[in-house]
């Protein structure tokens, strides 16, 4: 993310701005439509359902006091044990390592699609070891919208090495992260559906800005684009294991509650939501760190892109990183600035302030400036 482009000299301004990226990414209630081939694609019905429950509880805890009073006793209890828990556990590298979602095959995967020229027979075999994987890049090829722009029949394709020869090095490039990224977003939450669309579209336009800086500056695009989206992999991590802590206590909770026959008690808890808000204070201390460290712990602490997220987390001024790091720098702060406009979160002198402080060329602001964010289109 941006936080750590500049380490300890930021000046107060640009954190305060940081800040409220990670506020309307976890807390706005923005909601977006389903983002590509979403999976849990019944979780925005049962999340209607929930917030149209909840809605109705909280209009008659408004007419009485004793049950507000209960709720704010009760939603305050169950928060604070949410957040000790969640900031206990990412202290703990073996409890991250168990639950993460990363491979070492995956980073040997970018490894390879970062190469001027990629073994496809090295890609085909790092694919085969990730099932899921192989599974979304054969349903891509037999999708529809694909055998049309392939000029296909409509033979279905169930060899991976057929596949990865429809679909090319230069697709390959972009699609094998598009689909690790959202491997690794924590599916399955109804506390983090519209939280997971947001940090994809985030992540996404940081990712699309990085490859058009890179192409500017005749850098790695591929590594730029890679890089963009492996930014968000300590935020992502945090927001996993804040859900997990969440759903969890809350479920057994709301089981004890039920158990008593104490509505009072029931309704407070149910009434109680996924403590976004005090979970953006453990996102800005950990997510920056967590995105370079779990890599490191996967065998790759020397691979470029995981140096890369590093350095950029470490060093203590913008105009200190290397020119690669300077590309995430930017691309992070150019997608923070569409996504707090976006929002309606920003005014210009605040925007003017970011592009100043990460060091903007009018050339890159020009670039950026004409790239479709809303739609990226595969080589």
């Amino acid at each position: 993310m941006v936080t750590g482009a500049s380490g300890g000299v930021k000046p107060g301004s640009v954190v305060e701005l940081e800040r409220r990226l990670y506020q309307q990414l976890l807390v706005g209630r923005q909601k977006l439509a389903s983002i590509y081939d979403e999976p849990d694609t019944d979780l925005e019905a049962m999340a209607f359902k929930l917030e149209v429950e909840r809605e109705a509880l909280f209009a008659r805890l408004e007419r009485q006091q004793q049950a507000r009073e209960v709720f704010l006793a009760v939603s305050g209890q169950l928060s604070e044990v949410v957040i000790k828990e969640v900031a206990h556990n990412l202290t703990d590298v073996d409890y991250l390592l168990k639950r993460v979602s990363m491979t070492p095959t995956q980073l040997a995967l970018f490894e390879e699609l970062c190469l001027d020229a990629p073994n496809l027979g090295r890609l085909r075999l790092l694919i085969g070891a990730e099932p899921w994987l192989s599974r979304d890049l054969l349903n891509l090829v037999n999708s529809a919208g694909f055998r049309n722009r392939q000029q296909r029949s409509d033979v279905q394709v169930s060899d991976i090495k057929l596949a990865l020869n429809f679909i090319g090095i230069q697709s390959l490039r972009q699609l094998i992260p598009y689909y690790c990224m959202r491997h690794w977003l924590p599916s399955g939450h109804l506390c983090l559906l519209w939280t997971n669309r947001k940090l994809w579209q985030f992540a996404f336009s940081s990712a699309i800005a990085a490859s058009a800086l890179a192409k500017l500056h005749n850098r790695n695009e591929t590594l730029a684009f890679i890089g963009a989206l492996l930014q968000q992999f300590g935020m992502i991590l945090v927001l996993g294991a804040a859900a997990d802590s969440y759903e969890k206590n809350w479920g057994h909770w709301l089981r004890e509650a039920s158990s008593s026959r104490d509505k009072e008690l029931y309704d407070a808890v149910m009434l109680t939501e996924f403590p976004a808000a005090r979970i953006v204070d453990e996102v800005m201390r950990h997510a920056g760190h967590l995105a370079w460290d779990i890599p490191s712990r996967l065998d790759f602490s020397e691979h470029p892109l995981v140096e890369m997220i590093k350095t950029l987390n470490t060093t203590l001024s913008v105009s200190e990183l290397p020119q690669d790091v300077q590309i995430q720098a930017r691309a992070s702060c150019f997608a923070t600035i569409l996504t707090l406009q976006q929002a309606k979160q920003l005014e210009p002198q605040d925007a003017r302030l970011l592009l100043r402080y990460y060091g903007f060329s009018e050339q890159e602001v020009l670039r950026l400036k004409a790239q479709n964010y809303k739609q990226y289109t595969l080589s």
